[in-house]
């Protein structure tokens, strides 16, 4: 309770972290109910990832950093032995499923709307950040499918989020494994490294070559990381400073729009896990690369207009 007192952690930081234990106990939840599933095949390696991931998401803050590190490595070992698996469910029927659309309409989309929504109030109008405002419009999202039908009750909600939770599996840690590596790589100095190998490509002064090795490389990394904001920061180290930002191009129309180029990256990437593999396993497709062969066209056309964009505007 010291840190919830503590008058020097602000409201945000203490939001988010109710939040983070919120997302942890589910998660908890899901290794429990895992445990209890007689029918699955390996229900104590899906149990004993799930449970540990929830205490490090919910109680990560208080455990001290090589504990979390120790149960990090142990808790993948149960996936890489593919001894996570979906265990038994409860799906809804086809004809219970129409009638809810039938019910409920296009009024579907609320929720998900509230929480992109929250997410950008609380970003543009509030101090508190756009974080605490996920938070807040994914339980404004329960509250509305709760008033749409009355058979959601908190306990469905619990379970389909369990149900979900199951259905992506580890893939689901992914992205933060990601983010992590994108501080390991900035840390081991590999911007340092590839600024040498493209200072021998790149004539000096050239910046419109610059920036178009910028934009690939973003894509590249991202493709390689999984995760935009990991490779931008190795990127930005190696390429953006030295060779296009250091000849005087805007640094904030540089930065912003590079970004957007690691974007169409992530649109061709299994790395990419939530965008790309989840939707997969959701949807049951047979071919697992199904999603990024439908976007490779919109990636490849929104990389160029980017680069020229890039170039007429720096």
């Amino acid at each position: 309770m010291a840190f919830f007192m503590d008058a020097e952690v602000t409201l945000g930081t203490k939001l988010l972290e109710i939040f983070y234990i919120l997302t942890g106990l589910i998660t908890i939840y899901t290794g429990v109910k895992n445990a209890q599933d007689k029918e699955n095949p390996s229900r104590a390696g899906t149990a004993f990832f799930w449970i540990i991931l929830g205490i490090v998401i919910a109680f990560g803050r208080w455990i001290p950093a090589k504990v979390t590190g120790v149960l990090v490595i142990v808790m993948c070992i149960p996936a890489i032995l593919k001894k996570v698996s979906v265990g038994k469910h409860d799906k809804p029927q086809e004809a219970e499923t129409k009638a809810n659309f039938e019910k409920v309409g296009m009024k579907i989309f609320l929720p998900a709307l509230s929480i992109g929504g929250f997410a950008l109030i609380f970003a543009v109008f509030t101090d508190l950040g756009a974080l605490v405002g996920l938070g807040v419009g994914v339980l404004v999202s329960a509250v509305l499918l709760c008033a749409f039908l009355k058979s959601n009750t908190p306990k469905v909600l619990l379970n389909d989020s369990e149900r979900m939770l199951s259905t992506v599996g580890p893939l689901s840690m992914l992205p933060q494994l990601l983010a992590c590596l994108g501080a390991v790589f900035t840390a081991a100095g590999v911007g340092d490294v590839i600024a040498d190998i493209v200072g021998n490509i790149i004539p000096k002064g050239n910046v419109n070559l610059g920036i178009i090795i910028y934009a690939i490389g973003m894509v590249l990394f991202t493709m390689i990381m999984g995760n935009a904001f990991a490779a931008i920061t190795v990127m930005t180290v190696g390429i953006g400073t030295p060779f296009v930002l250091a000849y005087g191009a805007d640094p904030v129309l540089i930065c912003m729009v590079g970004l957007t180029c690691g974007y169409c990256g992530t649109l061709l990437t299994p790395m990419a896990a939530n965008f790309n593999i989840v939707p997969i396993a959701l949807l049951d497709m047979k071919n697992r690369f199904t999603v990024i062969k439908n976007q490779v066209v919109v990636a490849v056309i929104m990389l160029v207009f980017q680069i020229c964009y890039m170039i007429a505007f720096k």
